[in-house]
């Protein structure tokens, strides 16, 4: 059977609400996975087919491009937060955002398949300061390169029910009955999971939009801060945000990067701060501008 899309990195938080919007508009989706149980809410939609596949193997890469039509898509949703210091980026950084943009444009290729949307982040920039960043950045320039119809998507950071950022900050602040923030100023222009999924859907039908980059950014900027006591009112929870000097979050950094537990922030994070996560000066409201999509606001998430 050959199927309309092929959805990498379908299985995480956006690529479960987006299955779902591509299966609502007709769309039959090939989901690769390399753990089918972690995929079972997946199973309820009936044209969304998952296939147990390592997409970091070149042959299963391969093989899955070769059961896609050939006017389908391939939609690459891949991302990694955490990865091991190293110049200019770690090799988790490198095989997630680069080397596999390479591979999938290969494959692409080999199987004679053109239109590639490709999930890159704000602030993807080959020199910036952080390797997520710097690794997002160098995966954009793969992706320009190439000779396939593609579309890239930034967005700023995404919440939604299943986020891990909002839903982060609810349990932390749960915990402690006040806690030291560094970077509280960082600012943010938080978007929609449900915003970003439509705009992938809806550019598959939009060829105005190949060879285009989006910035994908929510109606509001908050600071650190502000998203912290937003995320500690959501569950009733009565922290106080305190904030702290830079070097007390390089330290807290630090020290969750060697704890044994999935890493909640690290000293790379950090450099992302940086740089204001929001729309540039000058830049276009993609959302509401091309996509005509009314943007949902942070107050309105369930």
């Amino acid at each position: 059977m050959k199927y309309d899309i092929l959805l990498i990195g379908g299985n995480g938080f956006v690529g479960k609400v987006l299955a779902a919007q591509l299966q609502a508009h007709g769309y039959s989706v090939l989901l690769p996975t390399r753990h089918l149980t972690s995929a079972r809410e997946l199973r309820l939609l009936p044209k969304v087919y998952l296939e147990e596949a390592d997409v970091h193997e070149f042959d299963d890469l391969q093989a899955l491009c070769s059961r896609i039509k050939p006017n389908g898509a391939v939609i690459n949703l891949v991302g990694v937060l955490h990865d091991k210091p190293a110049k200019p980026y770690g090799e988790g950084f490198k095989a997630a955002h680069v080397d596999l943009a390479k591979n999938i444009i290969t494959a692409m290729q080999m199987h004679g398949l053109l239109r590639y949307l490709h999930m890159s982040a704000l602030g993807a920039e080959s020199k910036g300061p952080s390797m997520y960043q710097r690794s997002k950045g160098d995966g954009e320039v793969i992706v320009k390169e190439s000779n396939l119809d593609w579309t890239i998507f930034r967005p700023s950071v995404i919440f939604g029910a299943q986020d891990q950022f909002i839903n982060l900050f609810s349990k932390l602040t749960k915990l402690f009955p006040a806690m030291p923030l560094a970077n509280s100023d960082a600012q943010f222009q938080p978007v929609s999971v449900d915003d970003v999924a439509s705009a992938f859907t809806k550019s598959l039908k939009m060829p105005g939009t190949i060879h285009q980059s989006y910035d994908l950014v929510g109606p509001t900027v908050y600071t650190m801060k502000e998203i912290v006591e937003f995320a500690a009112q959501k569950v009733g929870a009565k922290c106080k945000i305190i904030p702290a000097p830079a070097f007390v979050g390089y330290l807290q950094a630090l020290a969750f990067e060697f704890l044994p537990i999935p890493t909640l922030m690290s000293r790379d994070n950090i450099a992302s701060m940086q740089l204001p996560n929001i729309l540039p000066m000058n830049g276009q409201d993609a959302l509401t501008k091309v996509f005509n999509i009314s943007r949902r606001t942070l107050e309105g998430m369930k």
